[in-house]
């Protein structure tokens, strides 16, 4: 490494390197006040996460194919709180660019795997929300709880076999001391072409049809029952909320995507910190999603209160009938 690039590499992880040098008292502080900024993030996601999934697993109300997809999806955001939160505090994208050692393809991994399962399970609710909205008749048929487990499988399943086929190639890097034109077009267009841009236009071409359906189904539902209003409203109502969900996910995982897609044909030590804000952005989203259910799900809001009153360990209120 040239005097430059670790100069670069030096400003860049400061805050590591706080540890072994001393530098101005000013800066310890500030490293401090970021790490226990990020800790407290870490610990609201994994507890926002975990109160979703105690609550579809412990009401009966909540079992549905759905709420599995979204339970599964909570598991995979707990998870960001666990270990990408810590492992990404300890090793930062800008370190791991300069010095891909283990314990960064470990990290690195473990971005591919939660990134991938969360984009799968979203492709999965994409699906469940197509039939109940535009096949409601052939809903129950189609999305059963059978179905939905073996999504769940797949969609973990093909992220753990992603993370450990991005741990094997990159394992052998001696015949690549530099950048490899190989390495560089599966990391930066092949890979994110797989795993985000593919999957996103498919999702919203989805979304978009069921946009137009549920805007017909709204012109004509004076002719139907009163029931049958409240069930496709209830309907477009999860269908409203998961497209925000996966708003949200677009917002915040798409300024990584486009960085890395970028970072090959522009100035790495101009885009390298770029990409560092954009990932832990993109973190966030595993924040953000038990946030966007307690709005708009009422059933979540009255879940919570049930879990953090204590009320579940002292009765049995698995059939109780949340509003």
């Amino acid at each position: 490494m040239d005097n430059g690039t670790g100069v670069l590499t030096h400003l860049l992880n400061l805050c590591f390197e706080m540890n072994l040098l001393s530098y101005k008292s000013t800066t310890p502080a500030v490293c401090v006040i970021l790490y226990v900024f990020l800790t407290l993030l870490s610990l609201v996601t994994v507890c926002g996460n975990l109160l979703v999934i105690i609550s579809i697993f412990y009401f009966k109300q909540l079992h549905t194919p759905t709420n599995t997809l979204i339970q599964s999806l909570a598991v995979a955001d707990l998870l960001v709180g666990v270990l990408a939160f810590p492992l990404t505090m300890s090793f930062t994208f800008s370190l791991c660019f300069y010095d891909n050692n283990m314990f960064c393809k470990i990290k690195n991994s473990f971005d591919v795997l939660l990134n991938t399962c969360s984009i799968l399970h979203l492709c999965c609710i994409s699906v469940d929300r197509y039939y109940a909205v535009c096949q409601p008749l052939a809903y129950r048929s189609k999305i059963s709880l059978h179905v939905v487990i073996i999504m769940i499988g797949v969609s973990w399943g093909v992220s753990v076999v992603t993370a450990i086929v991005v741990i094997i190639s990159r394992l052998d890097t001696e015949e690549c001391v530099d950048a490899c034109f190989i390495d560089i077009m599966m990391t930066n267009i092949v890979g994110p072409l797989i795993s985000f841009y593919l999957p996103v236009v498919i999702m919203l071409c989805i979304y978009l049809k069921i946009f137009v359906v549920a805007q017909r189904q709204a012109r004509s539902i004076q002719t139907r029952t009163n029931s049958g209003a409240t069930v496709s409203k209830m309907e477009r109502k999860a269908t409203k909320t998961l497209a925000i969900v996966l708003g949200a996910f677009l917002f915040c995982w798409a300024p990584f995507f486009l960085s890395l897609t970028f970072l090959p044909f522009t100035n790495s030590f101009v885009v390298v910190p770029v990409i560092e804000s954009a990932g832990w952005f993109a973190l966030i989203n595993s924040t953000l999603n038990p946030f966007i259910y307690a709005f708009f799900y009422t059933w979540f809001r009255s879940a919570v209160k049930m879990i953090l009153s204590g009320k579940i360990f002292f009765g049995n209120y698995g059939n109780l009938k949340l509003n």
